[in-house]
Parts: structure tokens; C-alpha cells; sequence
């Protein structure tokens, strides 16, 4: 699978831009500020529905216009994939795929496998357990429809239980035969949750290990473990015997959205105990774990998009990194750097096809 071709318009910083790639390799560089990570962004906003660095869509319009577009044609599975992506202000976002528009946004995602290495992916390790969770959600959900759907019907649910928490606060009540109905439904998506995360890790762990090895080229004790209160209580009890605590806070303190994942180098904590080195290592396997996990799930190559970490990384882990890619069975790479020569020489070393664009 690739990107032929891709046009922006009235997109971030773009009035109106139109590229045509190449099916291996494809490098944007050029100064700060000039839009090479955008371009990244909108290819990203063509798999996902929506932007990797901005989720409020409005804010993904250029300044002063009322609407962006992009538009995208792919090759997969020996057939073209047109997806259109637009959002006029005070409407509703409208995906569209060879010319039909999605009435769900979830059904789009899985479609075009892509995943993205950028110095944001330092929130992984420095922020809290939403991004973790969000992270495992994402991959899971390009290869499993049945867990995204899964993921929506139990945050509505927890929406609603939440409100009702907060309802008997205002109105001093309590009514636990309408609680439990809830309560039911949370354990019941919950569960299935929980049960494919863990599936998930089982095969994800030894593949994220494998990839840290070869970037790194040596052994150090990485791993990464799922925190979940389910993995020694059914969810049904946690939320009984957390009830008193939810009535006092008006909000749902149990639950597969309470759950983290564990990074750990020499079996500490990699946020305190890894060095800046480490912990980027320690995020490009995660990512190229992403990358096979899916390949092997979706049967294709999903895109690979590099935002800027030739500046991030030091020579030798860009040298493994380069390695990789030119013994691995990569796809379509897209890369951002603010060094043109640097640019050329590492990917020359690749032995694929390429083109620079200079922005």
C-alpha cells in the first residue's frame, strides 16, 4: 500500500498544495515553520480521521478561511483508494472513500495501516496513563473493529454513569436498581476489554523487546506491563465495592479506563531511572513494535511516517534505525528533516527509490 498522490487546501499553514510521491521513500525538509510536519499530519489525517497534533478539527484550518480539504489517492491491494478528509467551520467533519461518505467515522480506521514516529511520542513516557491507554487503544483498534466498537459503547456507558452519579449529588438520592443497570453494561464491554488488551500484549511484548535489541544493540531489561485492578478483580465487584467511594466523588474511579501500561529499563521505572537516550530508543521500538504488529495482522505494509528525528536522535541510533528499514520489508516512508544533505545521504544508504521535496 502507498500514497500516490496528495492535496491540501486552506490545511494548517497550506492555501493550496499538491504532491506526487514516490512509492518507497519520500523526505520534506526545509527550515522550522514551513509545513513539513504538517504534510506528515494530513497524511495521518487521511488514516485516522482526524490530526496526530491537534484533535480540535476547526483548529486544522488555515487562518482566515472557513474550511480545509484533503484529498488523497492510494494503492492497495492493486486497486486506487480515494479519501477525501473536509471540515467546513460550524459543520459536522465528512470522510469520504471513493466518493461515499462514512456515516461512522470508526469504520474508516484499519483501512490505510500508518504509523508515526515524532518527538510528541515523548508523552508516552512523560504524561499520564491516558496516552499509554490511548496508544494500546489505537493499535488495537486498527486490526480489531469489534474492540473499537467495544471502546465507544463503554465510554458512552461511562458517561452516562458518571452523570448519574452526579445527579444523585445534586438531588440528594440514591437509586441502585438504575445504578446497576450501568454497572451491568460497564462489566459486560469491560471485560472484553480487558480480555483483548491482555491478548494483545502477549503478542506485542516479545515483538516491542525485539525491536528495542536492534535499535539499541545490546540487552538492557526493558519490558512493559499491563496495570489493571481486573487482573485480580472482576470489574463487576470493583464497582460494587467502590461505590461509596463514586458516590462521594460523583464520578466512576474503577474501570478498563483507569488502566496503564508499565515502562520499565532494568526493572525501574524508565520516566526516572532511563537517560534521554533510553528513553527515545525505548519509544522508536514501541513504534516499530506497532509497525509489525499490524503488518502481520493486516497482511500489507502500513506507512511510515518519521517527523523530525534526525534532529532528535544521536548518529548511531540513526544508523540503526536506517539499517533496519533497508533489511526490513518496509513500505512507504515519509521523512521530515531540517538538513536536506543529511537527508539524502542517510536514505541513499536505503538503496530505494526516493524523492526530496524542499519546502
Amino acid at each position: 500500500m502507498y500514497l500516490k498522490t496528495l492535496s491540501l487546501l486552506n490545511y494548517k499553514n497550506f492555501e493550496s498544495k499538491s504532491l506526487d510521491f514516490d512509492s518507497k521513500i519520500n523526505c520534506f525538509v526545509g527550515d522550522n515553520g514551513v509545513g513539513k510536519t504538517n504534510i506528515l499530519d494530513s497524511i495521518y489525517h487521511l488514516s485516522f480521521g482526524k490530526s496526530y497534533f491537534n484533535p480540535v478539527s476547526s483548529q486544522n484550518i488555515k487562518h482566515d478561511a472557513d474550511f480545509f480539504v484533503i484529498e488523497g489517492h492510494f494503492q492497495k491491494d492493486e486497486k486506487e483508494e480515494k479519501i477525501v478528509c473536509s471540515l467546513k467551520k460550524g459543520n459536522k467533519k465528512v470522510i469520504k472513500r471513493n466518493g461515499k461518505p462514512y456515516e461512522r467515522f470508526a469504520d474508516h480506521i484499519g483501512v490505510l495501516p500508518l504509523v508515526i514516529i515524532s518527538p510528541a511520542d515523548r508523552d508516552l513516557i512523560l504524561e499520564g496513563s491516558d496516552v499509554r491507554r490511548k496508544f494500546m487503544d489505537g493499535v488495537i483498534s486498527q486490526s480489531d473493529k469489534d474492540y473499537l466498537q467495544y471502546l465507544i459503547n463503554y465510554n458512552k456507558v461511562l458517561s452516562q454513569r458518571n452523570a448519574l452519579l452526579k445527579y444523585f449529588a445534586a438531588n440528594h438520592t440514591f437509586d441502585r436498581a438504575t445504578l446497576s443497570v450501568y454497572n451491568d453494561q460497564l462489566r459486560s464491554y469491560g471485560t472484553e476489554i480487558f480480555k483483548k488488551r491482555v491478548k494483545f500484549l502477549e503478542d506485542f511484548i516479545p515483538i516491542f523487546k525485539e525491536q528495542y535489541e536492534a535499535i539499541t544493540n545490546n540487552t538492557e531489561n526493558v519490558d512493559l506491563t499491563y496495570d489493571s485492578k481486573l487482573l485480580s478483580e472482576d470489574l463487576g465487584s470493583l464497582l460494587e465495592n467502590h461505590l461509596d467511594k463514586d458516590r462521594a466523588l460523583q464520578y466512576t474511579s474503577v474501570g478498563i479506563h483507569k488502566d496503564d501500561l508499565n515502562f520499565t529499563i532494568k526493572e525501574f521505572p524508565i520516566k526516572k531511572f532511563g537517560s534521554q537516550g533510553q528513553q527515545k530508543s525505548f519509544l522508536i521500538a514501541l513504534k516499530f513494535a506497532q509497525f509489525h504488529f499490524m503488518r502481520k495482522l493486516s497482511g500489507t505494509n502500513p506507512i511510515l511516517l518519521l517527523d523530525d528525528i534526525f534532529d532528535k536522535l544521536d548518529e548511531n541510533r540513526v544508523s540503526h534505525i536506517i539499517s533496519l528499514v533497508n533489511k526490513e520489508n518496509f513500505g512507504q516512508i515519509f521523512v521530515s528533516d531540517t538538513h536536506a544533505e543529511r537527508t539524502e545521504e542517510v536514505v541513499k544508504k536505503i538503496h530505494q527509490t526516493y524523492k526530496i521535496f524542499k519546502l
